[in-house]
């Protein structure tokens, strides 16, 4: 349930990504415009996280995931019955506000109960639901669209999104007691963003799955024109071509569930982290040259989103080690980082041109970057710059320490219908 919930921004961009150019066409827009309907819900969600993490907190998990998708859906109805490409892109950033609720909850609701690699692998896990929406949400967004036209992909959106609200209504528990809320009072929700501002080494990690992301969502809004405008495949040969990708992704993450059962997750995301600024280097050969044709296009993004499902998470939960008291608040950040640099670096293939290059440089750019705030915002590559409690050594290490292995110790002591 956590899965479907984190993947809900997946499959609302994914399923709308075939659309693309007939919305450009349909609404007079340029590529750009169109494009920012994609960057614009990422925009969104990352304001809509600053201010959904704190009220999860004070609150509790349930009632602001119900509220954001059920406001999720009315969006999406007026989505489908947009006049204008501009009207378009405000509901957009609205779909991506309400659609924070999900994203906070669901990294909220595991730092709840875990801690250090079993918190990494289950994140791990969470991506391989996510990853599977680029596996079928483009096929089942081009067969919705080839029949009835792109404003009825947002009818099925409306669809998928009041079903999740009858499931968390009947189904998910409250992982947050009362005893363990923080106060709501403004002042006490600005000192709580003030203290993780201040703190370098988690404003570094928690960048960089915002940095993850504009990789991605640089390939996602310039793969539709460069597949399908530049090399003239199909709306479904593009559609097996992004499945193709996704199963990177999916791949990797659950390659790196399994490793971080053995090895810290720092010591994952550093080697992860200079093996895709490699890979991404290998691409823009590819693409400078033409070596390979499509072939060598794909088979390069494949490697590139391939060590994708290995960074994100592993910084995630160093940056949320030391913050299991206001998990909420610290996991809105991490998303309001995410969605908003993804958000800010992705317009940037369609306003350099949208070819192959320009799609590739961006996300060149943004895996140097998370090179760069790793080696100089951590000491990831210092050598005994990480002590072994915050590199979450696996083992008995890797729970908890303080309080939070108090918390921890609670867990394990509960039954396993408790704990499930």
């Amino acid at each position: 349930m956590l899965g479907a919930l984190a993947a809900l921004p997946a499959i609302s961009t994914d399923v709308y990504l075939p659309s693309l150019p007939a919305v450009a066409e349909d609404l007079q827009a340029s590529q750009a415009a169109t494009q920012f309907t994609m960057s614009g819900m990422l925009i969104g969600a990352g304001v809509g996280q600053l201010v959904i993490g704190p009220f999860s907190d004070r609150y509790g998990r349930r009632l602001p995931l119900l509220i954001g998708i059920s406001l999720h859906v009315v969006t999406s109805l007026l989505c489908s019955i947009t006049p204008d490409i501009g009207t378009l892109i405000w509901l957009r950033v609205a779909q991506g506000f309400f659609n924070a609720a999900a994203s906070v909850v669901a990294i909220a609701v595991i730092r709840d109960r875990f801690v250090g690699s079993e918190a990494a692998r289950l994140l791990s896990r969470l991506m391989l639901v996510i990853g599977v929406a680029p596996l079928f949400a483009p096929t089942l967004g081009q067969a919705i669209a080839g029949a009835w036209q792109w404003r009825a992909v947002f009818y099925a959106l409306a669809l998928i999104r009041l079903l999740l609200v009858v499931v968390v209504w009947r189904f998910m528990p409250e992982s947050l007691p009362p005893e363990q809320r923080r106060p709501g009072d403004p002042r006490q929700v600005a000192g709580g963003y003030a203290a993780l501002l201040r703190d370098r080494h988690f404003m570094a990690l928690a960048v960089i799955p915002g940095l993850g992301l504009a990789v991605i969502m640089s390939y996602v809004v310039g793969s539709p024109f460069v597949f399908q405008d530049r090399y003239g495949l199909s709306q479904g040969q593009f559609a097996a071509v992004f499945a193709i990708n996704g199963a990177a992704i999916v791949g990797s993450a659950q390659l790196n569930a399994a490793l971080v059962r053995r090895a810290a997750p720092v010591r994952v995301l550093r080697i992860a982290v200079v093996v895709q600024v490699c890979c991404a280097l290998v691409l823009l050969c590819i693409v400078l040259t033409g070596f390979g044709g499509i072939v060598g296009l794909v088979a390069g993004l494949w490697l590139v989103l391939g060590t994708q499902g290995m960074i994100p998470a592993n910084a995630s939960v160093l940056a949320l080690h030391h913050y299991g008291h206001m998990a909420g608040t610290a996991a809105a950040v991490i998303g309001a980082l995410q969605s908003g640099v993804a958000g800010l670096v992705s317009p940037f293939v369609g306003l350099l041109g949208g070819g192959p290059v320009a799609m590739v440089c961006v996300m060149l750019a943004a895996a140097a970057l998370t090179l760069l705030v790793l080696a100089t915002g951590t000491p990831a590559y210092r050598a005994g710059g990480w002590r072994e409690r915050d590199g979450m050594e696996p083992g008995p290490t890797t729970t908890a320490t303080g309080t939070e292995e108090r918390e921890a110790e609670q867990v394990q002591a509960q039954g396993p219908d408790q704990r499930s």
